[in-house]
C-alpha cells in the first residue's frame, strides 16, 4: 500500500459495489478482480458506501472488506464510506479504520434525522476530528432527507482533515454555493450524468457508479470532461447512464456487471432485489455503446 500519495491527482473515484454470492455471501474471490479492475484503470476506490451497500452489511462484514482489500495492497488510493445516524458508532469506525492503510473517509450526512446547520456541523467536526486521514464530505439529500448547508462547508472549510466534498444534489446552483462557501475545497460531482456541466464549473473530478462498469471507459470521459474538450460522447453517455438509474442504485449496474460477466450474481441486499430490473434492454443497449468507444 501507497503512503505518500495526493488524492487531488484522482479525478475518478469509483463508489465500488459489493459482489456477492447466489447464497448472499461476500464473493471475497471477485471483489479481488473489481478491486484490480479499478487499478489497471488508474480510478481511486471508494468502499462501503450506498453503492456497495454498506448499511445492509454487518459490523464484521464491513471489517472484513476493508481489511481485505487492504491486505491486496492497490496501488490507487483507498476511501471508506462513514454513515448511518449513531454518532457514538460512526466515530468507533473511524478510529477503527484509522489503524489501516486506507488514504481517507467519505462522511456522509446523518441519515433520516434530518439535522439543521448546528447539528451537521457537530456531526461532521466531530468526525473529522477523530479522523487521521483526509476527508470528504458527501451532500446526498436523495438519500439523507435534507442538505448540507453551504454555511457548515464554510464553517469547516479550514479543518485540516477536511480535503473534498462529494456534491450529489443534482443541483448545480449548490455546487456554486459550495464552490462561494470554500474556493480551496475539492469538489467532485456524485452524479455521473452531470459530470460535463460540473467539470465547466470547476468540479475537480467525479465519483461514479457508472465506473464499476466501465473502468476505463468512465475515467477517459472524466479525463475529457476536465480538459475542455467538448464531450462529443456525452449523448452516448447521458443515455447509458439514464440506464444505470432506472431503478434504485445499484440495482441496474449490479444487473449490468452480471451480464457483462464481471459478477457472479446479480444479488442485492434486501430490501433491494434485481428483481426491480424486469426489462434489462436498456442497459445492454448502453453497454453495447459506451463498450464501442475508441
Amino acid at each position: 500500500m501507497i503512503n505518500n500519495i495526493n488524492l487531488n491527482n484522482y479525478p475518478l473515484w469509483t463508489a465500488l459495489v459489493t459482489p456477492f454470492t447466489e447464497s448472499g455471501d461476500i464473493d471475497f474471490t471477485v471483489l479481488e478482480q473489481l478491486v484490480a479492475e479499478q487499478q489497471a484503470a488508474n480510478n481511486g476506490i471508494i468502499l462501503l458506501g450506498s453503492t456497495g451497500e454498506g448499511l445492509a452489511l454487518t459490523l464484521k462484514e464491513q471489517q472484513t472488506i476493508v481489511e481485505h482489500v487492504c491486505q491486496l495492497a492497490p496501488t490507487v488510493p483507498l476511501l471508506v464510506a462513514v454513515g448511518g445516524i449513531n454518532l457514538k458508532q460512526q466515530l468507533a469506525w473511524v478510529e477503527y479504520c484509522n489503524q489501516l492503510p486506507i488514504h481517507g473517509y467519505l462522511l456522509g450526512s446523518p441519515l433520516y434525522a434530518k439535522p439543521g446547520e448546528i447539528g451537521q456541523t457537530h456531526w461532521f467536526e466531530n468526525l473529522l476530528n477523530a479522523s487521521t486521514h483526509p476527508c470528504m464530505l458527501y451532500n446526498v439529500p436523495g438519500r439523507s432527507a435534507v442538505d448540507i448547508a453551504p454555511c457548515v462547508i464554510k464553517e469547516l472549510k479550514n479543518h485540516p482533515n477536511l480535503w473534498a466534498l462529494k456534491e450529489a444534489s443534482g443541483d448545480i446552483a449548490k455546487f456554486e454555493a459550495f464552490r462561494s462557501a470554500a474556493p480551496e475545497l475539492a469538489i467532485y460531482s456524485g452524479d455521473d450524468a452531470l459530470m460535463p456541466y460540473f467539470a465547466q464549473a470547476g468540479a475537480k473530478g467525479l465519483v461514479s457508479v457508472a465506473a464499476n462498469a466501465w473502468p476505463t471507459q468512465t475515467h477517459e470521459f472524466v479525463k475529457r470532461c476536465l480538459s475542455g474538450q467538448h464531450p462529443n460522447l456525452f449523448a452516448d453517455w447521458s443515455d447509458a447512464i439514464q440506464s444505470l438509474f432506472a431503478v434504485a442504485n445499484p440495482i441496474p449496474v449490479k444487473v449490468l456487471m452480471h451480464i457483462q460477466g464481471r459478477i457472479n450474481s446479480p444479488y442485492l441486499r434486501p430490501p433491494l432485489t434485481h428483481l426491480e430490473l424486469s426489462q434489462t434492454d436498456c442497459i445492454n443497449n448502453a453497454n453495447n455503446t459506451i463498450l464501442s468507444w475508441h
